[in-house]
């Protein structure tokens, strides 16, 4: 897999580096998926709202209102969600529901996790040997 928009030199470019210096870049569909997957968890145990997620992922990630609704509707479009309107203080607010869909990306996420941990661990174990 290619994570990173640049090529790595595997003998001076420690992990650390890879994922603090801006200079490689995340790969895209990684870190979307990533986000995807923290939105769908935001929501796993009750239903929420935009402003709400944000605050609670807050501690582990900062995220904009705009991309977050960008996320929220890729993943209403993929079933993975749905959202239903509520009247709260005279206005409307949007209220978010993770489905079975949602729930099985959330452990599809664990399991690809733990592969990703063994290649970073076997990339450790790399730095360890210089």
């Amino acid at each position: 897999m290619k994570f990173f928009k640049k090529t790595i030199d595997k003998d001076n470019t420690s992990c650390y580096d890879v994922f603090r210096n801006k200079e490689y870049g995340m790969d895209i569909q990684l870190k979307r998926g990533l986000l995807d997957v923290c939105v769908l968890s935001a929501i796993k145990n009750e239903d929420s709202y935009g402003y709400k997620i944000i605050k609670d992922m807050k501690p582990y990630i900062e995220m904009s209102e705009s991309t977050l609704y960008t996320i929220l509707k890729r993943l209403e479009t993929a079933g993975m969600l749905t959202v239903r309107s509520q009247e709260h203080e005279g206005r409307l607010r949007k209220y978010y529901h993770i489905t079975k869909a949602g729930l099985g990306r959330i452990e599809d996420f664990k399991d690809e996790w733990r592969e990703v941990m063994s290649v970073y661990q076997f990339v450790i174990k790399g730095d360890e040997r210089k």
